[in-house]
């Protein structure tokens, strides 16, 4: 029932044209997808996740995204891989349910429109993760929504 809830499309930033990276999000991670270059060597890649910030890169270039991350991320189990010519960034919450409006500081953000679907997205996982034995995928909200970090008592984390 949890893949029912799991972001049904990417969120792109576009910048010029041309599409930066693609994005979606978890209640504890923020993926980002980078399409590589065609013809250079995977080993080539470079990858830094910091606490507050990604850089992206091929080894000896300047990096083709150099940001301070929306929020806080835990570098200990955040990662990189790559397939199929795509570069996967899985980037841990610090805060489980904090809605990200974007993965790059200023850049990118979702309307407010988008930016409450996804906080609507995210409170029906919390729903779903407490109570396992109930379909949440059908559940709609009217209104605002809240947020799914301090909604009734916050979320507990083990």
């Amino acid at each position: 029932m949890a893949e029912k809830l799991a972001p049904e499309k990417r969120h792109a930033f576009v910048h010029n044209g041309q599409k930066v990276f693609e994005w979606d999000q978890t209640l504890e991670e923020v993926d980002m997808y980078i399409e590589l270059p065609k013809n250079v060597p995977t080993k080539l890649i470079n990858c830094v996740i910091k606490a507050g910030h990604v850089e992206v890169g091929i080894r000896g270039n300047p990096p083709y995204l150099n940001h301070d991350l929306m929020l806080p991320v835990k570098t200990d189990s955040s990662f990189w891989t790559i397939e199929d010519g795509e570069l996967h960034i899985t980037l841990q919450k610090r805060e489980k349910g904090k809605t990200w409006a974007s993965p790059i500081q200023g850049q990118g953000s979702l309307d407010p429109y988008a930016a409450d679907e996804e906080q609507k997205r995210l409170m029906l996982q919390r729903f779903q993760e407490e109570n396992p034995g109930f379909d949440f995928s059908q559940a709609q909200f009217s209104g605002t929504c809240p947020d799914p970090r301090t909604f009734m008592g916050g979320i507990h984390t083990d």
